[in-house]
C-alpha cells in the first residue's frame, strides 16, 4: 500500500472577470489547506490584487518568475507570476478577450508543469470558456484542451461529483442537434470503463453504475427512438460480460432518484445536461468537476464563472473546497 504524501498542487483563480480570484483567494487563505499541500498560485499579479480584495484578505506569498526554479517555504503560497492579459484590464461580470488570456495562459502554465513532473495536481476557481475561445482556444473546452497538452490520446471525461454520487458521460460540449449520431457502443463502453477504474481507485472495489437512455423512457420499446435497443443495451451487456458492473439503459428520468436513494455509485449519461441538471440540483454548492483521464487529478467545482454576483464579495466556496480536497487525496498516493 502506498504512503500518502505531501502532494504539490497548481491553484488557478479562474476566470478574472468572476467569481474565480475570489473564490481562490479564500480557499487559500484556509491555513489547513496551505497545510495539506504545497501550493503553486499561477495567475498574473492583479488577478491576485483583485480577489484578494473582494476576499478582504491578503495572502502571504513568495512570489516568483517564470523559468525560475520554484521554491516552497513552510506556510507560505509560491505565486508564479503570469504576463499581464496583452489586451488590457478585464471587465468584471463580462466576457472577453483579456479575461481568457489570464484564464488561458495560467491553465497552460499549469498544464506544462503538471506534465514535467513538478506538480502533482491542478486546482482551478470556475472558468469561463467563451472567454476562453476569445482568447484563441479552439478546442470545445478546457478538458481537452488540456488533453491535448499532456498528448493524452486516450478517452477523457468530466466526473460530477456530489457527496457520494459520481456521473461521467458519453458526449460532452457539443450542440444537442449532434449528440445521437455520437452515441456508439464504444463511446459507452468508454464512458463506463473511466468512471470504474475512477471509483476503484477511490476505494470502491465493485462499482454499481447505472448507464442511462438517451431518449424519453429509455425509447419506449423502440417507439420513441432505437439508440437504446440498438446501441446502449448492447454495450451494457458486453461490459456485464467484462465482469463490469453496468445496468441499463435506465430511464433518463428516474435514474438518478435511485441513484439519490443510493443503488449506484454513478451513473453515465448521455449528454452534458442529462446528468448536470440531475447533479446540480442535488448539491450545485457542493458539487466537483474532476477530469478524468488525465496524468494528474486535475478538479474545480461545478458552479460557473457566476456573472450576475461577481465583484460582490458573496461568493461561497464548499464546491472549490471539496475539489481541492479530492484532489490532495487523489495526488497525495
Amino acid at each position: 500500500m502506498s504512503t500518502p504524501q505531501k502532494p504539490r498542487l497548481a491553484v488557478l483563480l479562474g476566470d478574472p472577470a468572476g467569481v474565480g480570484p475570489e473564490m481562490g483567494v479564500k480557499l487559500l487563505a484556509r491555513a489547513p489547506n496551505r497545510e495539506a499541500a504545497d501550493i503553486l498560485l499561477v495567475a498574473p499579479a492583479s488577478v491576485l490584487a483583485g480577489g484578494e480584495t473582494l476576499a478582504g484578505s491578503r495572502l502571504d506569498v513568495l512570489r516568483i518568475q517564470p523559468g525560475e526554479p520554484l521554491r516552497f517555504e513552510p506556510g507560505r503560497i509560491t505565486h508564479l507570476l503570469q504576463p499581464e492579459p496583452a489586451s488590457g484590464a478585464a471587465r468584471m461580470g463580462e466576457c472577453s478577450e483579456a479575461a481568457g488570456q489570464a484564464a488561458l495562459q495560467a491553465l497552460t502554465a499549469a498544464t506544462l508543469l503538471a506534465r514535467e513532473g513538478k506538480v502533482q495536481g491542478i486546482v482551478f476557481a470556475p472558468l469561463n470558456k467563451h472567454s476562453l475561445r476569445m482568447a484563441g482556444m479552439q478546442e470545445e473546452d478546457e478538458l481537452r484542451y488540456m488533453q491535448g497538452l499532456f498528448d493524452v490520446n486516450t478517452f477523457t471525461c468530466e466526473f460530477n461529483i456530489t457527496d457520494q454520487l459520481w456521473t461521467s458521460r458519453v458526449t460532452s460540449h457539443v450542440p444537442l442537434k449532434d449528440v445521437a449520431a455520437l452515441i456508439t457502443e464504444a463511446a459507452v463502453a468508454d464512458a463506463v470503463h473511466i468512471i470504474d477504474a475512477a471509483l476503484r481507485r477511490s476505494g470502491i472495489a465493485r462499482p454499481r453504475i447505472a448507464v442511462s437512455g438517451l431518449n424519453p423512457h429509455a425509447g419506449d420499446g423502440g417507439s420513441i427512438g432505437s439508440e437504446e435497443i440498438e446501441i446502449i443495451a448492447p454495450a451494457v451487456e458486453r461490459l456485464r460480460r467484462d465482469g463490469l458492473d453496468a445496468s441499463g439503459p435506465w430511464s433518463p428520468d428516474t435514474v438518478f432518484i435511485a441513484a439519490r436513494r443510493g443503488d449506484f455509485d454513478a451513473v453515465v449519461s448521455m449528454y452534458h445536461d442529462q446528468g448536470q441538471i440531475a447533479m446540480k440540483l442535488m448539491g450545485f454548492e457542493r458539487g466537483v468537476t474532476l477530469h478524468g483521464g488525465l496524468p494528474v487529478p486535475v478538479a474545480t467545482s461545478a458552479s460557473g464563472s457566476a456573472f450576475d454576483i461577481a465583484g460582490k464579495g458573496i461568493a461561497r466556496i464548499e464546491g472549490l473546497q471539496h475539489a481541492f480536497d479530492l484532489c490532495v487525496r487523489i495526488a497525495s498516493t
